[in-house]
């Protein structure tokens, strides 16, 4: 990177600074916001990411609030607080998880009911008898993914009838590229692909994020309102998140919203304001695996409610029973860290292996995205630490995020600031 560039970041980034309270603990801060930085920094120059979004607060306190850097490598367009993040599989927790947090507290949706209860058309297939609870915790043995944009291709290159078309039509509406278009019955081919994924006979813990796709049919087939209607209807709305959505680029002006890779293998062009995960593109974008856009001011507002035990300015959203059950480890006697939906700290630290600070308490929950997000919270010490970058710009092949540690390293710098080096 040019010595120019370097100086006009540390100049933009001088721009961002907030400004601190007096005293010794103004100068901690300033200390702790000047790590962060040289991380972040340190980032930008090895191509972890062009630019990102840290926040880091305690209860109600902000310790950090801060853009970094440029949405391309370009150094273009600077990132700014407000701009708009593609969170990946954030949106496992933030919207399929919530919804079916949602679901439970109304007594809509029972957790040890097989998926045959809430899915239509699974036949005899093993997926069937699947319980929303072991999907939910990936324990129910199910195939990991599935690439269906390759096995919907032919061996000369052109796909399979009736799943992706080179031109619209009645039968091919939905537009995913300039030259690709889906089939108007393109989830049923999908969840037809899903239903005959393998199962383990011996269930053990197996990250999956096939159970997420089906996760819209459940939550429509309950009440009658697709998952996006649900969710602003239940949260978004109510919480006034303006930015937290579906497909933003139906409401937001592409310079506000962050790119994420330049596609070169199925969609060829750059995946701007549209779902970058290439199963949630074949979802028409709304899908409970991926495909959730969110800007930090939301994800405060959210990370806040839950914080509060599902309560926000006056309102509550979920019972706090709710979201303790959901973010508890659920069988840890089987080497599985997860949550229902929500991830949680390894049983055993690894530094090489987690993506969030070492003293993270056991009780502590989020997740990750594969973009470079990260949305994690911890109720016993009420830290609060969110990630926001696009670090497969250009391409998927820029892993520096995780061979420089970047996001444990400076969740463990709030940790140490806070004196909770222990989780305390």
């Amino acid at each position: 990177m040019a010595y120019k560039t370097i100086l006009f970041i540390f100049f933009i980034n001088f721009l961002r600074m907030p400004i601190l309270g007096q005293g010794d603990s103004a100068i901690v801060l300033l200390n702790l916001e000047f790590k962060v930085d040289s991380i972040v920094e340190n980032g930008i120059l090895n191509e972890a990411f062009p630019g990102c979004i840290v926040y880091a607060a305690r209860g109600e306190n902000v310790l950090l609030k801060k853009s970094y850097g440029f949405h391309t490598y370009d150094s273009l367009r600077p990132v700014f607080i407000s701009d708009i993040y593609d969170l990946a599989s954030v949106t496992k927790i933030l919207a399929s998880t919530l919804a079916i947090m949602k679901l439970y507290d109304e007594d809509l949706i029972v957790l040890d009911a097989p998926l045959k209860q809430y899915v239509k058309g699974l036949g005899l297939r093993k997926i069937r008898n699947l319980t929303i609870r072991k999907c939910l915790s990936h324990e129910a043995g199910l195939q990991s993914w599935i690439p269906y944009y390759k096995e919907w291709r032919k061996e000369n290159g052109a796909f399979k009838r009736n799943t992706i078309s080179n031109n619209y039509s009645d039968k091919f509406p939905y537009q995913i590229a300039p030259d690709l278009y889906l089939h108007r019955d393109i989830y049923q081919k999908i969840k037809r692909m899903i239903k005959k994924a393998t199962v383990q006979k011996s269930p053990e813990y197996l990250y999956s994020g096939l159970f997420f796709y089906l996760v819209p049919e459940i939550v429509e087939n309950i009440t009658n309102m697709s998952i996006d209607d649900y969710l602003r209807k239940n949260f978004y709305l109510p919480l006034n998140l303006s930015t937290t959505l579906y497909d933003p680029v139906n409401k937001f002006d592409l310079n506000r919203i962050v790119p994420t890779e330049i596609d070169t293998f199925f969609r060829n062009e750059p995946i701007h304001g549209k779902v970058h995960d290439e199963g949630a593109i074949l979802m028409k974008g709304v899908s409970g695996n991926a495909g959730l856009f969110s800007s930090i001011n939301d994800l405060e507002i959210l990370s806040k409610m839950l914080l509060n035990n599902g309560s926000y300015g006056g309102k509550e959203y979920l019972k706090p029973g709710t979201i303790n059950l959901f973010t508890s480890y659920q069988n840890p006697q089987n080497e599985n860290r997860r949550g229902l939906g929500f991830d949680k700290p390894l049983l055993e630290y690894d530094e090489r292996l987690s993506s969030v600070a070492k003293s993270a308490s056991i009780y502590s929950y989020g997740h990750t995205g594969y973009t470079g997000t990260l949305f994690w919270v911890d109720p016993k010490s009420e830290v609060v630490f969110i990630f926001l970058s696009n670090r497969v710009y250009p391409n998927r092949t820029h892993k520096a995020l995780y061979q420089l540690n970047i996001r444990p390293t400076i969740h463990q710098l709030i940790y140490d600031y806070l004196g909770l080096s222990n989780g305390f």
